[in-house]
């Protein structure tokens, strides 16, 4: 055998270790330094296939407290209607579509802006959509007319989806070992956010002014905004082959070709409009004769919704225990007796 052959042979016979590092040089010329091609990613959080980002304890509850105060922006509103009326001198009705509007946005949100979570790197997507809630909140403040003030709610609803791109992300960071754990931890602060937002806007719009709580909203999304660009890793892009009509196309492909997805869907939709039926007249109720509750007693009637954080994992065991068409029936007929005692009071 020739010298030169020997050399060819030897080249293509490195060992493990030389051809991971190989590896490791040629990936990190592309790996991205810059979010938006303009701002330095902290070297420690850049996507490194070679060296997979540590998902620990701390991150996770970063994530849940990220959701917590981002899904919080759909539910300020809700005990601080009869102060929206009074402060922009319009009726009850006119103030009424205000929470129609956050979660007609959110809906839209869900459609066309969650899925760029499979298309884009997400730490980019979380900055910018928490970056734009933080904005939008702003006009919120200073706005003294309120279809300014419906507009920008709506538009708050569409960017307000963190939540859902942060539950997949942890799934994807998150060992196989504790990805189930680590979705809880984000969710539970999902729901903690959908009950402390009545709260903190009862008890500070009682003290102060609605606006205050706008203000506080702006200060713990910039504290969000500042957490993530401190901690979120960069992950790369999932579905880099598909474009964003593609997967557009893929869910309205569910329609005809998963059925129970759809009756899952609707069901969801019936249960979510009871939901914020019950919670939005609720503040017309109390707030009216012969009550006359104070927004700090309708907010803390928020603290009902905490039955609900705490018996979760209790029901998810028990309905694991029973046949799904079972468990869905049992919930629907609790939720029509529910809706019929409130009709009849």
């Amino acid at each position: 055998m020739s010298p030169s052959s020997t050399e060819k042979l030897g080249a293509h016979c490195e060992s493990p270790e030389a051809t991971v590092k190989t590896i490791a040089a040629s990936a990190e010329e592309s790996w991205p330094t810059k979010d938006f091609g303009l701002i330095p990613i902290p070297k420690r959080l850049r996507y490194n296939p070679i060296k997979p980002f540590h998902f620990g304890i701390l991150l996770n509850v970063s994530f849940g407290f990220a959701s917590t105060f981002i899904v919080a922006n759909l539910y300020y509103c809700q005990p601080l209607l009869i102060e929206f009326s009074k402060s922009f001198d319009v009726t009850f009705e006119e103030v009424s579509r205000i929470p129609t509007l956050v979660q007609a946005g959110y809906l839209v949100g869900l459609l066309l802006i969650s899925p760029l979570g499979d298309l884009v790197r997400r730490r980019q997507l979380v900055l910018l959509l928490v970056a734009t809630s933080t904005t939008l909140t702003i006009g919120l403040t200073v706005t003294t007319n309120v279809r300014v003030f419906e507009a920008l709610s709506f538009l708050i609803g569409v960017v307000t989806v963190t939540p859902q791109i942060l539950m997949p992300l942890a799934a994807d960071l998150a060992p196989p070992e504790r990805r189930a754990s680590a979705l809880s931890v984000v969710l539970s602060g999902l729901m903690l956010g959908v009950l402390i937002a009545r709260v903190l806007a009862g008890v500070i719009g009682n003290f102060t002014t609605w606006r205050v709580v706008y203000y506080m909203s702006i200060g713990v999304q910039s504290l969000v905004l500042i957490g993530a660009y401190l901690m979120l890793p960069d992950y790369p892009s999932k579905n880099r082959d598909l474009t964003y009509f593609q997967i557009l196309f893929s869910m309205a492909k569910y329609a005809v070709t998963e059925p129970l997805v759809i009756q899952v869907a609707i069901i969801n939709i019936a249960s979510s409009a009871c939901f914020t039926s019950f919670w939005v007249t609720l503040t017309f109720l109390l707030g009216g004769q012969p009550y006359y509750y104070s927004t700090l007693i309708i907010g803390l009637f928020g603290l009902v919704g905490m039955l609900g954080v705490l018996i979760g994992p209790f029901a998810g065991r028990l309905i694991d225990r029973l046949v799904p068409w079972y468990a869905t029936l049992i919930a629907t007929g609790l939720l029509l007796v529910s809706q019929a005692v409130q009709t009849a009071a």
